[in-house]
């Protein structure tokens, strides 16, 4: 008997031990990469309205999100590769990029879009009217060249305007700059750089200056709306951290949806995430556009990818959008 209460006695101690260090286990943290810009918007709700955390609660996950702010798609996937990062967003070229270049190893896989928005060329030099007029006087602000959505932009409207043979006829005129710096530059007038491939909210400030104008809007080069930024996570990620991945992708719907609904609420974490001086109702105004859509669906996708196919820049020409994300939005009706 006195043995049995022993065993007892352990068993409580067990337990007792387990939820005392349940109850101090660290909170498991999920790295989120991100850029500058408007389009990031859903990534900044879900960040500022804890979003992620609430859908991690409700499957008994006790998350502590990390988003970090990088300039430029080549140098996230730098960190997804080396394994310093969970999610990483931006545009599709880095996104199709990394897909091509894993597909044997880490199989690397877009998670959802993050929108659908134009990209504009904006430029301050009165001569151009379209890409066939730069010369090699011009220089062309990006944020990396070949490999990011602008840059794959550009080399489709070169290939329209050019031959497809001459798709890369305008890159020795790009030049590497995040979107912050590339404003400063363009409007400052005080930069060899005097065009900028850019997106929202940089594209539409810009163009408030009555001397730079547009020349070139990333929906007519593609016939129409097209994703701009997506997520995208490695393989491994998605299959060993199942209610992780699940959070993730609710707390997205559930920032798209919020924006959708209150883009007031939405414009002011942005100005407080982004330390922005912008007007809020000039945000809420931008963020309203119909052409600015928040959605998790692909959109023309298979149109970016059969490109850079043929451009040399992702070897493998995928059959589906599909064979680019994985199958937790193959409901969608992605193209």
């Amino acid at each position: 008997m006195l043995g049995k209460i022993w065993r007892i006695a352990a068993l409580v101690a067990t337990l007792s031990s387990l939820a005392t260090a349940a109850a101090h286990a660290e909170p498991q943290t999920i790295r989120i990469a991100k850029q500058f810009g408007i389009s990031y918007l859903p990534l900044i709700v879900m960040q500022e309205d804890h979003l992620l955390e609430a859908e991690g609660r409700a499957r008994g996950l006790d998350l502590a999100p990390e988003f970090l702010t990088i300039g430029n798609g080549g140098a996230i996937n730098d960190l997804l590769i080396s394994g310093n990062l969970e999610f990483a967003s931006g545009g599709v070229g880095p996104m199709l990029t990394i897909w091509g270049k894993t597909r044997n190893n880490l199989k690397v896989k877009g998670v959802a879009a993050l929108n659908a928005m134009p990209i504009f060329l904006n430029t301050r030099n009165p001569a151009v009217k379209t890409i066939a007029d730069f010369t090699d006087a011009d220089r062309i602000a990006l944020p990396a060249v070949k490999v990011t959505i602008q840059a794959v932009v550009l080399e489709m409207a070169a290939a329209q305007a050019f031959g497809q043979a001459n798709f890369d006829k305008l890159d020795h005129l790009t030049v590497s700059l995040s979107h912050p710096d590339a404003y400063t530059a363009l409007t400052g007038f005080k930069s060899e750089i005097d065009a900028h491939f850019t997106s929202a909210p940089f594209q539409y400030q810009e163009l408030e200056d009555p001397r730079i104008h547009r020349i070139l809007n990333s929906y007519d080069v593609l016939g129409g709306p097209h994703t701009f930024n997506a997520i995208w996570a490695a393989q491994r990620y998605h299959d060993s951290h199942p209610k992780e991945y699940a959070a993730f992708l609710a707390a997205l719907d559930a920032a798209q949806k919020s924006i959708i609904a209150n883009p007031e609420h939405a414009a002011e974490l942005y100005i407080r995430n982004e330390h922005s001086k912008e007007d809020a109702a000039k945000l809420a105004a931008l963020i309203r556009l119909p052409e600015n859509q928040w959605t998790m669906v692909p959109q023309r996708t298979m149109q970016f990818v059969a490109f850079m196919n043929q451009t040399g820049a992702v070897s493998t020409k995928p059959d589906s959008w599909k064979d680019m994300f994985f199958a937790d939005i193959h409901n969608l009706p992605g193209n």
